[in-house]
C-alpha cells in the first residue's frame, strides 16, 4: 500500500510492501531524495545500486531510472523528495545571478554522503509525516528554496542544477537496443534522443525498417523468451521489467508471435512451484 502527501514541490512517501518500478520511470524533474526507511535498488548499466537506509541522493531530470522499493519489516519503505523544478531553479539563477559555466556531462545520480547540513534539512520535514497539514505551500516554498542554497555549497553542482538545455540529437539505433524495454509514450523517447516526435519516428523506420511499436513488442518478447527459456524466469516476474503493464496483455502478445504462452515454456518444477 502506497501513500504520499504532496505539497508543492516535496513529497513524503511511505510505501508497505515491495514495489517494483511502481512510478513513471522518466525523470521529468531534477530532485533530491533520502530514504528515511527501508532500502531501494536501481538498475543501472554496470548492475545493481542497493541505497540503504539514509541514503541522499540528487538525480537530473530527462533521464531513465527504475527503482525497487523494499521495506525494512516492520517498517515501511519511507522517502522525503523534493523536486526542483525548472521553473524554481530558473527563478533561483536570475533572483541570485547564478548561471552554468557549461553543460552538465557528469553522472545523473549523485550520491551525497556525510553531509551534516543536507541531513539536517531532512530532518527538519521528517514531523511533517505526522502532521502534513502543517507543511503549508509557502513552506513547501522556502524548504525548495533551502536546499538548492544548501547543495551549491559545492560549486561543482552549479551545472548539475543550472542546465537548462535539452537532449541533443544522439546515436537512435544504440539508445533503442538500449532501453527498449522501458514503458514510456514514444514521446519521451524521441525527447531523450533529441527529436521531434515525428523525426523520431522518421529516423526510426530507417534505421530499424519497422514501426516504433511493432520493434518495441518484438524486442520485449525475445527477451521474455530469452528469460524464460534460459533463465528459468517466471513469467510474473518479468512482464513489468520488460514493459508491459499487466500480466494478461504480456501473455497474449508472446502467444501471438511465438504459438505458445509463457507458462508452456516454463520448466516444469517451476510451474509447480517447487
Amino acid at each position: 500500500m502506497e501513500h504520499a502527501q504532496i505539497v508543492d514541490n516535496i513529497i513524503l512517501y511511505t510505501c508497505e510492501g515491495q514495489t517494483p518500478f511502481g512510478h513513471d520511470p522518466f525523470v521529468y524533474e531534477t530532485y533530491i531524495g533520502i530514504i528515511t526507511s527501508g532500502s531501494a535498488e536501481h538498475q543501472t548499466d554496470s548492475g545493481v545500486i542497493t541505497y540503504p537506509t539514509g541514503s541522499l541522493c540528487l538525480v537530473k531530470r530527462n533521464q531513465l531510472l527504475r527503482v525497487t522499493k523494499k521495506p525494512d519489516s516492520p517498517k515501511p519503505f519511507a522517502t522525503i523528495t523534493v523536486f526542483l523544478t525548472q521553473k524554481a531553479l530558473k527563478e533561483y539563477s536570475a533572483a541570485h545571478e547564478i548561471k552554468a559555466s557549461a553543460p552538465y556531462t557528469g553522472e545523473p545520480v549523485v550520491i551525497i554522503e556525510h553531509d551534516a547540513f543536507l541531513t539536517g534539512y531532512f530532518n527538519s520535514l521528517l514531523p511533517y509525516f505526522d502532521q502534513p497539514e502543517k507543511l503549508t505551500s509557502i513552506l513547501a516554498q522556502a524548504k525548495t528554496t533551502e536546499v538548492i542554497a544548501l547543495l551549491l555549497r559545492n560549486p561543482a553542482l552549479k551545472n548539475f542544477l543550472f542546465d537548462f538545455s535539452e537532449p541533443h540529437k544522439i546515436d537512435l539505433e544504440a539508445y533503442m537496443k538500449h532501453n527498449f524495454f522501458y514503458n514510456i509514450p514514444l514521446a519521451q523517447f524521441a525527447k531523450l534522443t533529441g527529436r521531434s516526435l515525428s523525426t523520431f519516428k522518421r529516423d526510426f523506420v530507417k534505421i530499424f525498417d519497422c514501426t516504433p511499436e511493432k520493434w518495441l513488442q518484438k524486442q520485449r518478447l525475445e527477451q521474455a523468451y530469452f528469460l524464460i527459456t534460459n533463465r528459468d524466469k517466471r513469467p510474473s516476474d518479468i512482464y513489468l521489467e520488460l514493459g508491459f503493464e499487466t500480466l494478461s496483455h504480456f501473455s497474449f502478445a508472446f502467444k501471438k508471435q511465438f504459438g505458445q504462452s509463457p507458462t508452456a515454456l516454463q520448466h516444469p518444477a517451476r510451474v509447480s512451484g517447487h
